[in-house]
């Protein structure tokens, strides 16, 4: 990376490209183009069209298009939209927190749980408070895994508890204290007016009240969790978009490992 040139598996991919100025690519190389969808509580109708093409325009874009609106409900309009962004970011200064942990295979974590652990490292997981969505924590806890990556259930040296969806938190640290858990992962999906913010930390307080937080791995994942976010909260770790069990099991372990913990 040099120049203003970015090479993509051994090809410079546009030699025009400079990571100090970047911004979305549509046909051409900073052409700005750019497609997004948005709902107007508005009829509707042409005025619907020219409130989002003006609403487009103060959030930074030339040419604003309405290509498709539909009523939802009356009242509120979806409406689709094209326009060209005029702003650009300087993406060599980009710094993203994120979990620093090499990610292991199934195997592998097996193994380094048998050569550094010495026993199964007990997980709980749960979607916690009113969310009743399971994808998440099935994709990373259900022995058939996701997208081709087997979940924890599949690990020989892990034993897993899925305790399902809509589990409070009062209940989520009774069973962490019956099975004396090493790790509890919680799945946030409903994320409306930051309800996933307020179950999170609720979590987080229960367990200081109650003495417990220092003695558990505690991660968190979902649609909108950043490892940032989980960090501020007072999670281990934060998991969001394109993580599997493999990256979940890889940090549990490795913590473990650098906390010293072993025996119960």
């Amino acid at each position: 990376m040099s120049g203003g040139l970015y090479s993509m598996e051994g090809k410079d991919f546009d030699k025009t490209l400079d990571l100090t100025k970047v911004k979305p690519y549509g046909d051409t190389m900073n052409d700005g183009k750019t497609q997004l969808s948005f709902t107007l509580p508005v009829p509707a109708g042409e005025e619907a069209v020219e409130a989002a093409k003006q609403l487009m325009r103060k959030m930074g874009f030339d040419n604003p298009q309405v290509v498709f609106f539909k009523e939802l409900t009356p009242g509120f309009t979806f409406l689709n939209c094209y326009g060209t962004c005029l702003h650009t970011v300087d993406y060599t200064c980009i710094h993203v927190p994120k979990v620093e942990t090499e990610v292991m295979g199934m195997d592998e974590t097996d193994e380094f749980i048998k050569e550094n652990i010495g026993r199964k490292v007990i997980v709980i997981g749960a979607s916690t408070g009113t969310d009743a969505h399971t994808v998440g924590i099935d994709a990373i806890m259900n022995m058939k895994g996701y997208a081709g990556h087997y979940g924890i259930e599949r690990y020989e040296m892990i034993e897993a508890h899925n305790l399902g969806s809509q589990v409070s938190n009062e209940e989520f640290i009774a069973k962490a204290i019956e099975l004396k858990a090493d790790a509890m992962l919680v799945s946030q999906t409903v994320t409306q007016k930051d309800i996933h913010i307020q179950n999170l930390t609720e979590l987080v307080e229960m367990m200081e009240a109650e003495g417990l937080r220092k003695n558990v791995i505690l991660a968190c994942g979902g649609p909108r969790i950043t490892h940032e976010l989980a960090k501020e909260l007072g999670y281990d770790a934060g998991f969001g978009m394109n993580t599997y069990a493999d990256n979940v099991a890889s940090f549990i372990v490795h913590e473990m490992a650098r906390r010293g913990i072993a025996s119960k």
